[in-house]
């Protein structure tokens, strides 16, 4: 092989590899649940199984919900919305993903629907990239599926030609998914779409673990943010 030929593929493979560093150690910087979640839940009692956590309700209603968390979010950062879905009936898992990035275990999905043959009806859905994550689930399996959600976040991928029920919850103050931004990319949702907006919140309040770069400051707290997520969740699973 010709001295050019090797010095292209080890200056490919020193790249590949110089960004594969790169990204692990962006991936070790996370963001872990705040103490105004630790003051809500007892993390040490979530009971964790092979699909993630798992938040039983005591009396199941037949839906479930999977909620895939935002990039670099630890999971237990979102166990006060799924606790409060859970108190109204809904089985909840959140699975656990490779360095906590919902896109790195897009099918994490099948796992917790194959452990939960009692439950008739599964919505997916996620926060920021997770909500990206679900939406490329949820396309390839929409016949299994009876509906898709995003807290501040939107598709990448089209489903205005279907009638797939969808919902959005947005908040006012999202420094990542801006309001502009959701407007830009209403027509990727499908026909059957509903948009809710959270005035005066923030994209790090869709979960509970502080401060998030790039975001703007909420004109809320934390739980009253929580809290509407949770009506405006908990209406729309109910009505689909």
């Amino acid at each position: 092989m010709k001295k050019w030929s090797i010095r292209i593929l080890l200056a490919i493979a020193l790249f590949i590899g110089g960004g594969a560093i790169t990204f692990l150690v962006y991936a070790q910087f996370q963001y872990a649940p705040s103490s105004v979640l630790k003051e809500e839940v007892d993390i040490s009692a979530i009971n964790t199984e092979e699909e993630g956590l798992l938040f039983q309700p005591e009396k199941g209603n037949g839906k479930g919900v999977i909620l895939y968390q935002g990039a670099k979010v630890q999971v237990e950062s979102y166990a006060y919305l799924a606790e409060k879905l859970s108190e109204q009936g809904f089985l909840v898992v959140i699975p656990k993903m490779p360095l906590n990035f919902g896109i790195l275990g897009v099918n994490n999905a099948d796992l917790a629907i194959e452990n939960h043959p009692e439950i008739q009806h599964w919505f997916i859905g996620g926060h920021s990239l997770g909500g990206v994550a679900a939406a490329m689930y949820a396309q390839k399996h929409q016949e299994e599926l009876s509906g898709l959600y995003f807290l501040g976040s939107y598709p990448a991928s089209d489903f205005s030609s279907g009638s797939f029920p969808m919902l959005s919850i947005f908040a006012e103050n999202d420094g990542l998914s801006t309001t502009e931004k959701i407007e830009e990319n209403r027509r990727l949702f499908s026909s059957e779409s509903r948009f809710v907006e959270i005035s005066g919140g923030n994209h790090a309040q869709f979960g509970l673990y502080g401060k998030q770069k790039g975001d703007n400051a909420a004109e809320i707290s934390p739980l009253e943010q929580q809290n509407q997520v949770v009506e405006a969740l908990g209406t729309w699973l109910n009505h689909n």
